[in-house]
């Protein structure tokens, strides 16, 4: 039996049991997996994912589609014009229904595809050791064995069994319930421990808040902890947003409207003499004309392509009603690194007590020059300092670089530290000596320590941290003479030259100690200060534009960072923030209260120093102020401000799965020109749903107003029931639906965003229902008496009607595109590819209702001739031109 049977078949639990004895069991070392032996337990255990939940079978989505009351008043009439003896009637009702049906079902299946594609996006990664290095991984490729390393804002990727942990911490209340976090260690606890007292033990999909750890995986997929309860937390996400609930609510409010309306004119129809039959067949036409039966289908299209080209432009939506809130974003709050700023940390500059260097190189590649600050080539006492330094840089440090693709280097772990193990390289040091322990990073203190064997007969602290954190550890300086006294005031002058350089600037020190000492001996106040890095990450080109064209468009960008001020007003000052002359530290800032913060919130556009609380502080005093603020963030410690935001936004590539999880939506490249390119889709998702209802509810209230009038003044219908019916089923289809596809328009990034909760139907709307209403009543009679006055036959009048009406629906089109422009200009009659395949196949159809016999003996149609087919199309153009001139008054005024 091999190690690995045996440890499937130990009844032992891994909570109980040693490290060496769990990895004795997984027969996995401290060099990790091999290669080949992990993809022999990939295929042998399978991806590390849960289980898909269930899903409702391809029938009850389609019969889903028809539980609304539209469809329900729809599907009433069809079955009292059947029992009146109307079949065909009836007939197109349900085709109209069906039809619908089809799109709504077609739609949801292509969103819930675009779900999944978005979850397999947002996998997290693992970092793990295998064949004795660190790599990084999809965390669906781990497998029982494999050696993972965490640390504080990372989402633990599977059952692990702890190795080795310092001041480890871990949010488990998804399975616990405790919302305190837990305290972990590598210590076994006894085999009947319940779940929430495993301290040995990290489950898959809950967060690291605290610490570092060394775990090995002991359970993925189904065979975790979460994976036991996952049925219970199966869920489908809900494709309703707040607008689709409004626009629901809408349209049954458009509806009873109508239902009282059509009770209405069957009364009036009655009391002018129409018969029963008749009249109820009229007011059927009437229904079907004013319902806005395939509203909410072209709208939640319209969302889902939203969706689909921000995901194109690296902007993943967790969360669906992010796509309508974007819209209306007037804040852009956002860290600095890596967002505005390329997170490729450069060490620019090195200050020593033998002076100052500058350092130029890309990246981080081993390739660099070196020089005095002044210019010229540096001393060899200074270089001496440097390689001292770098080496502690190297050694206090949890990255690593690897080799990338065209010759560029990437780094695994934190940027600046890539960038402290780059300036080792550039200086021809390899730091080598084996980690002994560590004390990691802590916001609380702001440094980081590592004991090292010397290779001298002792040992090595190396220090890393915040300049005003660090030098109050220090007593000595290292000097080309060996050491002397700490000079405090010149480290300080030093440290803030650098930072209003642009720089942001660290801190290193060592101390040596005895061969056998821990760091339980180290006396951190004694430290030998050796220098100062300033490292800079220059502004994303992308970013300055991006910047310039939030301004345009009014909003307001902020830069929330945890930089020194210097460092933040620096690089603020170079991306073209408005307000950059100060910056508020998060001191500045506990000492507001919340009114006076309101205040400085609004006119301050850089913050610098601030903490987890101060953030989302900022957050809800500009959120009090009016503001829609969108809040960027990567950091577990930005979590709590980005689930406060209108729209959180987490860093794809550098962010914790704290932050991911907290956030509506996912930068997939972390730029900040992303969210500038979100804000523009999420303006053109709500303009497009604007101009769908724009363009729907006039169409549809010139359609019932023609009948309406007919009952109203006794005359006869110039269309029927069932050409009315066909008009809907064609238009809202083949011409509604392509105004989901339209483009930005040109000044959808110069106007002033939008007002949240806005009207769906604004005055300007109301009043174009009417006025495009009142347009196509009065050109169908004025087209119906031209008719019975030339002696055309009532089929022919009637065709020449149905064909007016489409033809001044598509007129109509051109002007709801351009809501703001004119449509006649190049861009307007230009079109889209949707624009013209939608009014080909509308052009198509009505040829066939025309001249095709089945079709004319369906719908009670007559062939026109070449003097009627001018009129149809001039009704069409009349309307476009009326639409244009009342647009160009409303410009005016």
């Amino acid at each position: 039996m091999s190690a690995q049977d045996r440890a499937d078949a130990s009844p032992s639990p891994s909570h109980a049991m040693s490290p060496g004895e769990v990895q004795a069991r997984l027969d996995v070392g401290a060099e990790g997996l091999s290669g080949p032996a992990a993809e022999e337990r990939l295929r042998r255990h399978g991806p590390n994912r849960l289980p898909e939940p269930p899903r409702r079978g391809a029938l009850l989505r389609f019969l889903d589609q028809f539980r609304n009351l539209l469809i329900y008043v729809l599907l009433a009439a069809a079955a009292a014009s059947a029992l009146l003896g109307h079949p065909l009637d009836a007939a197109v009702i349900l085709a109209v229904v069906v039809l619908n049906a089809i799109v709504g079902f077609i739609q949801e299946g292509k969103a819930e595809q675009a779900l999944a594609a978005i979850r397999d996006l947002l996998a997290p990664r693992a970092s793990v050791i295998r064949d004795g290095r660190r790599q990084e991984i999809d965390a669906q490729e781990a497998v029982p064995g494999d050696i993972v390393l965490l640390e504080a804002g990372d989402r633990v990727p599977a059952d692990l069994r702890i190795l080795s942990a310092r001041g480890l911490r871990a949010e488990e209340a998804m399975l616990t319930g405790e919302s305190v976090p837990a305290d972990k260690s590598a210590d076994a606890v006894p085999e009947e421990a319940a779940l929430g007292d495993r301290r040995s033990l990290l489950f898959s999909g809950t967060l690291v808040v605290a610490g570092q750890a060394r775990g090995v995986v002991v359970g993925t997929g189904a065979a975790t902890e979460i994976g036991k309860v996952s049925a219970m937390l199966a869920g489908v996400e809900t494709l309703e947003t707040p607008l689709l609930r409004r626009m629901d609510r809408f349209a049954r409010q458009v509806t009873l409207a109508v239902l009282a309306l059509a009770v209405l004119a069957f009364g009036v129809a009655l009391l002018r003499g129409w018969p029963a039959a008749e009249a109820f067949m009229a007011v059927v036409g009437l229904a079907v004309a004013a319902i806005p039966e395939g509203l909410p289908a072209v709208l939640t299209v319209t969302l889902a392509i939203g969706v689909r080209r921000m995901a194109a432009r690296n902007a993943i939506i967790r969360r669906l009603p992010a796509v309508e809130t974007l819209g209306a974003v007037g804040v852009i709050c956002s860290d600095k690194t890596g967002t505005f700023t390329r997170n490729e940390m450069v060490a620019g500059a090195v200050v020593t007590s033998a002076g100052e260097l500058a350092i130029e190189g890309a990246g981080y590649g081993p390739k660099a020059s070196i020089m005095a600050a002044e210019g010229g080539d540096p001393d060899p006492e200074t270089i001496g300092l440097l390689r001292r330094l770098a080496r502690a840089g190297a050694l206090c440090n949890d990255a690593a670089l690897a080799p990338g693709d065209a010759g560029h280097w990437q780094v695994l772990g934190d940027p600046m530290e890539g960038a402290l193990i780059a300036l080792a390289a550039r200086a021809g040091v390899a730091a080598e000596e084996p980690r002994l322990d560590a004390i990691p990073f802590d916001a609380r203190h702001r440094w980081m320590a590592t004991l090292h064997e010397d290779g001298e007969g002792g040992r090595i602290l190396a220090v890393k941290g915040a300049p005003e954190a660090l030098l109050p550890l220090c007593r000595h300086e290292a000097a080309p003479e060996g050491v002397r006294a700490l000079d405090p005031a010149a480290w300080e002058a030093a440290a803030h030259r650098l930072a209003d350089g642009g720089y942001r600037v660290l801190a290193l020190a060592e101390a040596r100690l005895p061969d056998d000492a821990g760091l339980a001996d180290a006396r951190l106040p004694r430290l030998t200060m050796l220098g100062l890095v300033g490292l800079v990450d220059p502004p994303r080109t992308e970013a300055i534009a991006a910047v310039a064209a939030c301004r345009s468009a009014g909003i307001r960008v902020k830069m929330i960072t945890g930089d020194h001020p210097g460092t933040a007003r620096a690089i603020a000052g170079a991306l073209g923030l408005d307000a950059t002359g100060r910056a508020l530290t998060g001191v500045d800032l506990d000492s507001l209260d919340d009114e006076a913060l309101q205040g400085a919130a609004a006119e301050t556009d850089v913050f610098a120093r601030t903490s987890p609380e101060q953030k989302l502080r900022l957050v809800t005093a500009l959120q009090a102020g009016g503001a829609v603020v969108a809040m960027t963030g990567d950091g577990v410690n930005d979590a709590p401000a980005l689930k406060r935001a209108d729209v959180g936004v987490a860093m794809g590539r550098k962010g914790t799965e704290a932050a991911k999880e907290a956030a509506d939506m996912v930068l997939a490249d972390d730029n900040f020109a992303s969210i500038a390119a979100a804000v523009r889709e999420g303006r053109t998702v709500y303009d497009n749903l604007q101009k769908v209802i724009a363009w729907t509810l006039p169409t549809n209230g010139g359609e019932s107003l023609v009948v309406l009038a007919a009952i109203g003044l006794g005359l006869a219908l110039p269309m029927s029931p069932v050409q009315i019916l066909w008009i809907n089923m064609v238009t809202a289809v083949a011409l509604g639906l392509t105004l989901a596809f339209e483009p930005p328009e040109r000044d959808v990034m110069g106007r002033p965003p939008r007002v949240p909760g806005a009207s769906l139907l604004p005055a300007v709307l109301a009043w174009r229902v009417v006025f495009v209403s009142a347009v196509m009543a009065g050109c169908a009679f004025a087209l119906d008496l031209w008719a019975t006055a030339r002696g055309l036959s009532v089929e022919e009048s009637r065709t020449l009607v149905v064909n007016a009406i489409v033809a001044m629906e598509v007129g109509y089109l051109f002007a709801a595109r351009q809501s703001r422009g004119s449509g006649f200009s190049a861009e307007g009659f230009r079109g889209t590819p949707a624009i013209w395949t939608g009014i080909a196949i509308t052009s198509a159809a009505q040829a066939a209702m025309t001249w095709a016999p089945p079709l004319q003996w369906t719908f009670g149609t007559a062939s026109l001739g070449v003097t009627e087919v001018p009129a149809c199309l001039g009704a069409g153009a009349l309307l476009l031109v009326l639409v244009e001139a009342e647009k160009a008054l409303r410009r005016a005024r």
